[in-house]
Parts: structure tokens; sequence; C-alpha cells
């Protein structure tokens, strides 16, 4: 696929980064020489320099055979003109822009074609904000992802020593668990994929991957990990976008919400923004008398939410080792990310990730309806509509065993109207039934798009 990325700033190298090595045709956009040639230096990919909404750069950049264009500059304004000059004047066939601007989603007469042509809206700061909205929810997880509009969910659980389910197989869940729709899909060992079976036994430590009915997942994630009491006091270091609007959510939800916020200036903002209930203090995280003297011990979750990696690994550590229950630090560099898996940070997110889990439904071939990055984004899992009969499709009108999946990738649910199927390999897929396919490896997802493309005679 041919792509034209807008801006070459976190969100467009993220972007490009996580493209390019899915052997996709990459140019990038930017008007700052530096970052292009730093791109260009570590990736495959081609740069333009200059002002993505001048119709010369544009036309330099090849948006005349380009198959998809993301706008993701850092500009709300640069973003959406350029959409409509790629439409009007290129007739780019598909254009997506990160829209910061709040209000925007609320007039969809914006996007279409007497608006700004632009066919799906990315915001990174809504996409961490719900993704952090999750794991409050349910403490006992390490990641959670919803499929099917949250019928299905995919639950990262690390094994506790005390788990019902620890020194047993993969085949006892069935045992303790009949009644709850819930299967195991991936389980990691020391960070690395076991391709489990059903005589696969759990170790404590061990990272399980469940799909499992959302109605049925606390009782399926209690086999794993001992519950956990429920959130209900949050502290957050950082008051940017993203602690605004967690705390924003969290409030209305009758959280008791705390806000660290180092700028004087930000603070009044953020007094005036937030609901009363939400206490807004001036400090650091990492400003050890401030956090006791507000009895961080009490907290149930810490979230460092600043734009510093550095500056949220310190505070979340110093949060845990202050009593803090549950630390989630927000981490862009990916090796940084990588280096706290198993550290004393409970959970380190990446905005990168996030983002690309809501951007990558609409760069999938296929009729996707969402897709989702697991395991620190080297896994993934992708929910498609089968369409066709068995003459235009590759899935419908076969049985799941019949299926020629790439190597250790599983489908690990079904949705057919009203139900929710966990199939076997005997299991038919029908026209119309939502399927969600776990790979272990992003690299074998085009093998999986090409399955649920249908041909041409369906037309």
């Amino acid at each position: 696929m041919k792509i034209l990325i807008v801006g070459a700033g976190r969100v467009g190298t993220s972007v490009a980064e996580n493209l390019v090595s899915e052997q996709n045709d990459i140019t990038v956009i930017d008007a700052d020489p530096a970052q292009l040639r730093y791109l260009q230096e570590r990736y495959d990919l081609r740069v333009v320099s200059g002002d993505a909404t001048q119709v010369s750069t544009l036309a330099a950049a090849g948006a005349e055979d380009t198959d998809l264009l993301i706008a993701c500059a850092a500009s709300d304004s640069v973003n959406m003109v350029t959409c409509k000059i790629a439409r009007q004047l290129f007739n780019v066939p598909r254009r997506i822009a990160r829209i910061r601007m709040a209000e925007f989603p609320d007039h969809p007469e914006l996007m279409g074609e007497e608006g700004f042509c632009i066919d799906a809206l990315i915001s990174p700061e809504r996409s961490v904000t719900n993704y952090l909205h999750s794991l409050i929810e349910f403490p006992e997880a390490l990641q959670v992802v919803e499929f099917a509009d949250g019928r299905v969910s995919a639950v990262t659980v690390r094994v506790g020593s005390g788990s019902p389910m620890a020194h047993h197989s993969i085949e006892r869940l069935r045992e303790v668990w009949p009644d709850v729709k819930a299967r195991v899909v991936d389980v990691l060992r020391d960070g690395r994929p076991l391709h489990a079976g059903e005589g696969t036994v759990i170790a404590p430590g061990d990272e399980v991957v469940l799909v499992v009915d959302t109605r049925h997942a606390r009782r399926a994630v209690r086999q794993l990990r001992e519950a956990e009491r429920s959130v209900r006091r949050v502290m957050i270091a950082g008051g940017g976008n993203i602690g605004l609007r967690l705390a924003r959510q969290l409030a209305e939800e009758n959280y008791s919400v705390r806000i660290i916020e180092r700028s004087a200036q930000r603070c009044e903002y953020l007094a005036a923004e937030l609901p009363s209930s939400v206490l807004v203090l001036h400090g650091s995280g990492t400003d050890e008398a401030l956090l006791e003297s507000e009895n961080i011990e009490d907290m149930d979750t810490w979230l460092a939410l600043t734009s510093d990696d550095e500056d949220n690994i310190m505070s979340s550590l110093l949060a845990k080792r202050m009593g803090a229950r549950k630390v989630i630090a927000l981490i862009n560099r990916a090796a940084y990310g990588e280096l706290m898996q198993g550290s004393h940070i409970d959970i380190a997110v990446s905005p990168s990730q996030a983002t690309m889990s809501e951007l990558l439904r609409h760069v999938r071939r296929g009729d996707v309806v969402a897709v989702h990055r697991l395991r620190q984004g080297v896994a993934e899992a992708l929910e498609a509509i089968a369409h066709g009969d068995r003459s235009t499709s590759k899935v419908v009108g076969r049985k799941v065993g019949e299926i020629r999946l790439p190597k250790g990738a599983t489908i690990g649910a079904m949705v057919r109207g009203d139900e929710i199927i966990l199939p076997d390999g005997d299991t038919e897929i029908e026209s119309d039934d939502h399927v969600i396919v776990f790979v272990p490896s992003r690299q074998q997802m085009p093998r999986v798009e090409k399955l649920f493309q249908v041909s041409a005679s369906f037309f």
C-alpha cells in the first residue's frame, strides 16, 4: 500500500515506524529537514521537506497515486486542509486526520465532501485516556482491549502465586469455569510466547491472554489472579490533555481524584475546567514531601502522565516505594518501556501503541472493525467481518480447522448476531460473523487480511 504521512513529530514518527515494517511504500512530509533526516537514516522510506498544505509539496510526495493519507501534523488546521486538498485535487481514496479539537467529532458535516473530506479521525489523547480508564476499571489486568462493541474482551493478566490456576494445565480452566465463555489464546513466560496448548501448565509470573465474554471477564480473571479491591482513590501526575481528560472522566464516575501539575498557570486552568471534587495540586510528582503530605500510601492507583519519560519513571518508582498500590507510567520511548517490564512499575503504557490500535483498523485490508496491539506491539488481534459465500470467500462456509491461518495464529472468538461463540475446529463460519483472530507476529497480519477479502465476483 502506498501511504503518505504528513507530520514527522512523535505521532507521525510512530506511525511511520510501525507501517514501514509491514512492507508499505511510505512517504513522509514535514517542514523540519533534521527530523526527516532522522527518519530516513533509520527506516526504508521517502521524505519530502515542505508545507503539506501546498499543492506542489503534495505533488512532489506522489499524492496522485497514494492509497492512503494520514495527516498527523501538530496543527489541526494543517491536517484538515491537507485532507481537503488531497481529496479534491489528487483524489486520494482514503484520508485520516489527527484532530485534537474536542468538539470536532460533534459536527460530522465538517468531515464530509462539503467539509474537509476526512474519512476517519484519530485522537492520540482520546485513545490513551480510554486505555488508561480501562486499566483503572480492571485493576487485576495488565492490558484490556475490546471487540464487538465491548461484548468480547482480550485481557492480559499476570498469574499470582496464590492463583487457583497456578501449577495447573490450561485444560483445567474448563473444569473450574464450565459456564464461563473464556479461552486462553496466549501465554508469555519471561517475555516469550509459549504457543501454549491444552496441556501447558501455568506458572506464577506467567502473563496469560484471555479472550472472554466481557460479562464473564472478572470471574475468569480471578481464576488467574487474586481479586484486588476496587479502585476509588486516584492520583495523577501531569495536567496535560491526557491528565485533564482522565481526571474529568474519573470525577464524573465519582472517583476521588487528585492531580499534580508543575505549572501554576496550568493549575489555574485545570481548576477552572475540572469539577470541584478534583483536588488540583501545584508541584512535582517527584516531590517526596508533597506525596507524603497527600497520603500517597492511601492511593489505589498512581498515574504518571507528563510528557517527560524520565520524570514519569522516577515519580512512579517513588510513588510505589511510598506505598501506592498500583502505579502506571506513560512512556513514549520503546526502549524505556521494555526496560520497565518486570520492574516496580506495574504497567508502562505506550501512547504510540494505543494510537496505532485506533489507526490500524483503517489501514488493514478487508472489512476490519478493530485492531489491537498486544505484548508491547509484537502481536496483534484483529476483528474482521466475514462476507460472501464459499465461492467468493476463503473463510465463509468453511470450518475453522480448514482455514489456512499463519503459524501460531488462532481464531479466539466469533460473534454471530447476539451469540458469542468460542469456536473449535468444527465450527463453521457464516457470512456476517465477526471473527476475532490472534496473530503472534504482526508481520503475519497481511495473510490474515487476505483471508477476509472477498473475490471480485462477490460484487
